[in-house]
């Protein structure tokens, strides 16, 4: 089951990536491109363009949240 919520983690991160990447071209090719190539340029997206970029920061950061429980919720339960 906790395999299930750790791709079903993957798979949210991802497509949060992907959001933030269409939220980037729509403000701009040269920010969707700077994020696309450079993916350090996104942190700098998101503090700018928050207003944009919230909802796919707030769905990149659920998708890590299910990936580490998928992660730590079984290591916890058998010690």
């Amino acid at each position: 089951m906790w395999d299930f919520v750790g791709y079903t983690g993957v798979a949210v991160f991802i497509l949060g990536g992907l959001a933030l990447l269409v939220a980037a071209f729509r403000t701009s090719i040269l920010w969707g491109l700077g994020c696309l190539i450079f993916s350090p340029l996104s942190l700098v997206y998101i503090v700018l363009h928050w207003g944009a970029a919230k909802f796919p920061f707030f769905v990149q950061l659920f998708g890590v949240f299910l990936f580490l429980a998928a992660v730590y919720i079984p290591y916890w339960s058998r010690a």
